[in-house]
């Protein structure tokens, strides 16, 4: 498949299913500190997939991808905290971290291809 556009790129759809999932998820989270760095690093993952690629160049795209990748990692980590915390049920956490470790070998595949 030839990528024309970020929405081509399989990454973004599914960082961006998953945000949407996240902002669905917690948006009646009544801790707003953490409601808004999880939605922060949730639409952090396809904001720099997406900037990255529209960049024009495959060097400013991976350091782009690397860094939507670090959010990613920042993604998982606060969902161990809100399964701590029980602002998840484990069912949520657990599909939700599988989701996200897709994203993460994803990304390092794309970041390998360039």
């Amino acid at each position: 498949m030839t990528i024309k556009t970020f929405e081509d790129i399989v990454a973004w759809r599914k960082s961006k299913d998953l945000c949407i999932e996240i902002y669905r998820i917690f948006r009646s989270c009544k801790d707003y500190s953490f409601r808004d760095q999880i939605f922060r690093a949730a639409i952090s993952v396809m904001n720099n997939i997406a900037e990255g690629y529209e960049r024009n160049g495959n060097k400013e795209f991976r350091n782009f991808l690397f860094i939507a990748k670090g959010s990613c990692g920042e993604l998982r980590s606060m969902l161990h905290i809100a399964l701590e915390l029980k602002y998840i049920t484990r069912g949520q956490y657990d599909k939700l971290l599988q989701e996200s470790i897709t994203i993460s070998k994803m990304l390092s595949g794309l970041i390998k291809a360039l």
